[in-house]
């Protein structure tokens, strides 16, 4: 995934603004590049998990047919940005969709750190990597 670095921002500003509690979104991309960030409410309210409503659910299963592609975006407010078995049971629901994950606990020099996974449907969880460029 490429995405310039306002949107990345916009991203990691929604997970320290909603901490404790864990943010929720999607990153929509055309082709392998960041074209829009759309905040959703995390209706679990929760430091532990995220949920989304009805609608956003709605609107992600009507990813690809616009040529548009989602990535699921939230934060780890305590841990790093891997994806947590919560994450990878969550994710079987949705085979192929990416997750980028925000997290909070601290990376390298405190801040926050920014990581975007693949999780299969058998649990086999890839790295995908997201490259911040400002030419986008």
């Amino acid at each position: 995934m490429q995405i310039a670095p306002d949107l990345l921002q916009q991203i990691v500003a929604h997970a320290q603004r909603d901490a404790p509690d864990e943010c929720c979104g999607f990153v929509w991309l055309e082709g392998d590049r960041a074209v829009e960030v759309v905040e959703v409410e995390n209706v679990a309210h929760s430091p532990f998990r995220f949920e989304v409503g009805p609608s956003d659910l709605f609107a992600l299963a009507e990813s690809g047919e616009d040529g548009r592609r989602a990535v699921i975006y939230h934060s780890h407010t305590r841990s790093a940005p891997r994806p947590s078995q919560t994450d990878v049971n969550f994710a079987a629901n949705w085979p192929g969709v990416e997750w980028l994950i925000v997290g909070l606990a601290g990376g390298v020099g405190g801040e926050p750190e920014v990581r975007n996974w693949r999780i299969d449907p058998d649990g086999t969880v890839l790295e995908v990597e997201v490259r911040v460029d400002a030419g986008v």
